[in-house]
């Protein structure tokens, strides 16, 4: 069942986002060597808190953190832990919000300290591949023109597509329908209307798309254990642009 949003639904997940990527901001201004994945986790709880919202993913599902916080080559669902941060290490921030009944859901991927070219260009092109995904997502499309974009910008540089885990519709559900693969044929899957609020989400591998679980039943990771990039947004499909309701505007201001 696909839910579609009023407008006045829609301004609730725009609160939402708002706190989360100001919450997004705070964790970026912290993330540097010699900090621990957990520490960012607790801050990231206090600051959501402190503005009345709840962290979406504390208890969801028993996952007991308000952050996944995926290093190196995690892909996603990283628990933090007392690792700590190293020169040249790369960490997606994973972070929902619920504020008012209502769930935001967004991921940046972080370079810390000295992080090699190779890498970089990972970061770039994964974040590159949500926008052009984010352009599929108007009226009249299908999800296949999304997920294809994505699929093949990322392809083109040569990286490689994780398939096994997918983007979502959110709403008053952190995960509602309908799927957004980041891969797929155009043309192909659900028609886009007016209304409808998705989670975008590209996994980008550096070598193989390949993916393996953790035994803590959360953590994955890449088979080759080589680097994987993870971003993403909350956008609502709209007639001839999709409008992005999350933010990554206070993750660069807390860079500079």
């Amino acid at each position: 069942m696909i839910f579609y949003k009023s407008e006045e639904e829609i301004e609730l997940i725009r609160q939402s986002a708002l706190i989360l990527g100001q919450a997004h901001g705070e964790i970026a201004s912290l993330i540097k060597e010699g900090v621990s994945t957990k520490e960012l986790d607790k801050r990231a709880e206090e600051f959501i808190k402190d503005l009345n919202a709840v962290p979406s993913f504390k208890n969801y599902n028993g996952f007991p953190y308000s952050l996944c916080i995926s290093v190196n080559s995690t892909v996603v669902h990283g628990m933090p832990s007392d690792y700590v941060l190293n020169d040249g290490d790369i960490i997606s921030v994973d972070a929902g919000v619920k504020y008012k009944g209502f769930h935001s859901d967004s991921a940046y991927t972080h370079a810390v300290g000295n992080v090699s070219d190779e890498v970089k260009a990972l970061l770039k092109a994964t974040e590159e591949s949500l926008y052009v995904g984010i352009e599929k997502a108007v009226v009249g499309a299908r999800m296949g023109d999304v997920s294809h974009a994505i699929q093949q910008h990322a392809e083109s540089k040569g990286y490689s597509v994780v398939r096994e885990l997918v983007g979502h519709g959110i709403g008053k559900d952190l995960h509602e329908s309908p799927e957004v693969p980041n891969y797929g044929k155009r043309g192909q899957g659900v028609k886009l209307q007016e209304g409808l609020v998705l989670a975008i989400e590209p996994m980008i591998n550096l070598g193989t798309r390949h993916i393996v679980q953790e035994d803590d039943g959360w953590t994955i990771r890449t088979r080759d254990n080589k680097p994987s990039a993870h971003f993403e947004h909350t956008v609502v499909v709209r007639k001839d642009k999709a409008e992005i309701l999350t933010t990554f505007k206070f993750i660069e201001q807390a860079k500079k």
